[in-house]
C-alpha cells in the first residue's frame, strides 16, 4: 500500500490576530442609512437626498442647510452668493458662558457658513429672483444685526433690478447677544418690504421648521404670499408659554403649518417637492416683466393752486340749471 499523506484542511497561524482599536472600529452601513424621526424607517441615504431630504413613507421633512435651500429654488441648482463679506461682530462685547466672539467664530468653524442667512440672485422659472434663505444650525438661525443688513440689502438689490423677492425662514427668532440692536431689524426689514410693495414687486415668503420670535413677528409674515412647509412650527412664543399666561391647555397641532392654514394665516401648506413648481406658478401669475412701473400720480386739487377755482370750473357753476316752479297745491279750509 502507497504511503497517504494526510493533509489538513485548516493550519493554524503562529502569528496572533491584531486587534483593531475601539475608536477605528466601525459599522460598514454607518453613514449610509438614516433613520427617521417621524416614522422610524431606515433610509437610504442617497434616496433621501434624491427626495430632497423629505421622507418617502411618512412625508417627514428634514432640516435643510440654506446653500441646499437656494440650489433647490434656482434654476440648474445655479446662483450667485451675494454680500458674504458681511458679517456679525460684537457691539456690545456680550459675554455669558463664553464671550459672543467665540461663539461667532465656532458656529463658522462648524457650519462652513459666514453668518445665518446667505443671499443669492439667478433665474427661478426665468424670472430673476432675489432670494435669502436662513439657516437653523448657524447659532439657531437668530437675526443679528448682519442677518438684518443682508436681508434688507437683496430687498433693495431686487426694487433697482425690478426682480422678485423669495425669503426663506429658519429662525429662533432675535440674537440676544446683539440686545436691542437685533430687534431693530425687525423694522428695518419691514421697511425695506413697504418700498418693495409700492414698486408693485412680488415677494413670496417660505416658513419651514422652525419659524419663531421676531422673524415671526416681522418678515416672515409679510409675504405676497405666505407658504410653508407640511408640519413646520411656526409662532412667536412657545407653547409653554403661552399656556401659562393665559392658563388654557392649548388645541392639537397648535403652532404647526396646518393649523395656520386653516386659521387663515397661511395662503398654502407646500411640500418640499413641489415647492420649486409651485413658486414658479406663482412668479408666472404675479410678476410681467413687460409691465412698466409708474408711480401712481395723486389726483389735482380743485382749485388752481392760487386760491380760486379755475376758469374753465367757473364757467360752468355760473350756468345754473333752470329750476322749475311747482305750483302750490290749494289748502282747502
Amino acid at each position: 500500500m502507497s504511503e497517504r499523506r494526510h493533509m489538513s484542511w485548516f493550519k493554524k497561524k503562529n502569528q496572533r490576530i491584531e486587534s483593531v482599536p475601539a475608536e477605528e472600529r466601525r459599522v460598514k452601513t454607518e453613514g449610509v442609512f438614516e433613520k427617521c424621526p417621524e416614522c422610524d424607517a431606515a433610509l437610504y441615504k442617497r434616496e433621501l437626498e434624491e427626495s430632497l431630504h423629505v421622507c418617502p413613507h411618512c412625508g417627514h421633512h428634514f432640516r435643510i442647510g440654506a446653500r441646499l435651500r437656494l440650489a433647490i429654488l434656482y434654476d440648474e441648482g445655479k446662483y450667485e452668493e451675494l454680500d458674504a463679506e458681511v458679517t456679525s461682530n460684537d457691539p456690545l462685547d456680550f459675554v455669558d458662558t463664553q464671550p459672543y466672539k467665540e461663539r461667532l467664530e465656532q458656529a463658522r468653524r462648524r457650519t462652513g457658513l459666514p453668518e445665518a442667512v446667505i443671499n443669492g440672485r439667478g433665474l427661478v422659472g426665468g424670472h430673476l429672483v432675489m432670494a435669502s434663505a436662513m439657516d437653523f444650525s448657524f447659532l439657531g438661525g437668530s437675526m443679528g444685526c448682519a442677518v438684518g443688513e443682508k436681508i434688507t440689502r437683496n430687498i433693495e438689490r431686487a426694487i433697482r433690478a425690478r426682480a422678485s423677492v423669495v425669503i426663506v425662514s429658519q429662525s429662533g427668532g432675535a440674537r440676544m447677544q446683539e440686545g436691542t440692536l437685533s430687534l431693530m431689524q425687525m423694522a428695518k426689514i419691514s421697511a425695506a418690504l413697504a418700498f418693495l410693495d409700492r414698486a408693485r414687486l412680488p415677494y413670496i415668503s417660505v416658513i419651514t421648521d422652525p419659524t419663531t420670535g421676531g422673524v415671526t413677528a416681522s418678515f416672515a409674515m409679510l409675504g405676497d404670499l405666505n407658504i410653508a412647509e407640511p408640519k413646520a412650527l411656526i409662532g412667536f412664543a412657545g407653547p409653554r408659554v403661552i399656556e401659562q399666561t393665559i392658563r388654557q391647555k392649548l388645541p392639537k397641532d397648535f403652532q404647526t403649518s396646518e393649523f395656520l392654514l386653516e386659521h387663515g394665516m397661511l395662503d398654502a401648506v407646500v411640500d418640499r417637492r413641489e415647492l420649486r413648481d409651485w413658486i414658479v406658478r406663482a412668479l408666472d401669475f404675479m410678476y410681467n416683466p413687460e409691465v412698466h412701473f409708474q408711480p401712481l400720480k395723486p389726483e389735482l386739487p380743485l382749485g388752481n393752486g392760487a386760491g380760486t377755482l379755475p376758469e374753465a370750473l367757473l364757467g360752468s357753476q355760473d350756468e345754473k340749471p333752470e329750476e322749475k316752479s311747482e305750483a302750490e297745491p290749494e289748502v282747502k279750509s
